[in-house]
């Protein structure tokens, strides 16, 4: 059998069993990976300096601090997460029980990029394990150091039946970024060593809009520098394009950086800063269009992992009440029924 077939099999199977869904267990998973990154920060924070020459600093704080303040967040408010949500209803039926459940979808894919191997591995996973879903979780094959760390040592703090890693063999994206060099003219950096598949970081001015470098996602250390005549012109630069992941402004006028924010639309933003809006736990991160779709930190990845069931409980009993709605039609009985239906704010009774 395929083994690949043969693990998405024993996944369903896991999650079918129904023993992911009790809080107890999912804590279990969590709490597990806070001690995997407790028990390993050296070894991840040698992983990462191979992959990316990360400093101990910026790996403790880029990737293994946020992703343990995720687990720490996700075990504090689990329970609270898990609840029925309570919704209003509408004088039709305000008599019954209106609520949204949180279901977890099942086994689900996390498919890790190579810029945050750790950080972007662990945090939608976080997510989807609070969510109480089977995971399969296929870190970037390109940072094979972290790779090789998430494959080896990962598995023995989670349930087997948990989660499972996978892995696609590349080595194309050292050559397609060294071709993104060749874009523009090159102002700062441009050194590369295929040996150790490094790019320096490197600045590229002079960069037109139809060259390659401004029409992929670059995912790497290559910053390419477009002129524009006015705050106007790249605003529109940016509406006519595909809607970024994030949007980074800066200005020494408060009004330019609140003028971008008004006029484009993007999956995060930040003002004077990059980067920092991925460290608060409290606002989502993700994309929007072709960038992404949903989005985690915090409630926001178990959300993510979840299907929002809509449930209505409506008593016995009450047929007689709501049989205006059957025929014969009448206006007098049409005109009642949509004035019920209508959302309202205030405590009346159905007389």
């Amino acid at each position: 059998m395929d083994p690949f077939a043969d693990t998405l099999q024993r996944l369903r199977e896991a999650f079918d069993s129904g023993c992911t869904r009790p809080a107890e267990f999912r804590a279990a998973q969590l709490k597990g990976l806070s001690r995997f990154l407790q028990e390993n920060k050296q070894l991840l924070q040698e992983a990462l300096a191979q992959d990316l020459h990360k400093s101990a600093f910026e790996s403790e704080v880029s990737e293994i601090s946020i992703s343990q303040n995720e687990i720490n967040l996700a075990l504090r408010n689990l329970r609270a997460w898990m609840k029925d949500e309570k919704v209003p209803t509408n004088l039709a039926t305000q008599l019954d029980s209106a609520f949204i459940r949180k279901e977890p979808f099942g086994l689900v894919l996390v498919i890790a990029p190579w810029n945050y191997p750790l950080n972007l591995s662990l945090e939608p996973l976080v997510g989807a394990l609070a969510a109480g879903n089977c995971v399969v979780l296929k870190p970037s094959e390109i940072s094979k150091g972290t790779e090789k760390v998430l494959a080896e040592v990962l598995p023995r703090y989670l349930d087997q039946s948990s989660p499972d890693l996978g892995r696609i063999i590349s080595e194309k994206n050292f050559q397609r970024l060294r071709c993104l060099l060749s874009c523009g003219r090159v102002a700062i950096g441009g050194q590369s060593d295929e040996s150790d598949r490094y790019i320096a970081p490197t600045v590229l001015v002079g960069v037109q809009e139809t060259e390659p470098v401004m029409q992929e996602e670059i995912f790497g250390p290559i910053l390419p520098i477009m002129n524009v005549r006015s705050l106007d012109e790249a605003i529109e630069f940016i509406r006519r394009r595909e809607k970024p992941l994030a949007l980074y402004a800066f200005s020494n006028s408060s009004q330019v950086v609140k003028q971008v924010l008004a006029q484009t639309s993007s999956g995060g933003f930040c003002g004077n800063d990059g980067f920092m809006h991925m460290t608060v736990a409290s606002l989502p991160f993700g994309g929007v269009g072709a960038s992404g779709m949903g989005s985690y930190h915090g409630k926001f990845s178990f959300d993510t992992f979840s299907h929002h069931r809509a449930c209505l409980l409506r008593r016995p009993g009450l047929e007689k009440v709501y049989a205006l709605r059957y025929p014969p039609h009448t206006p007098r009985n049409l005109r009642v029924l949509l004035a019920a239906m209508e959302t309202r704010s205030c405590g009346c009774a159905l007389l």
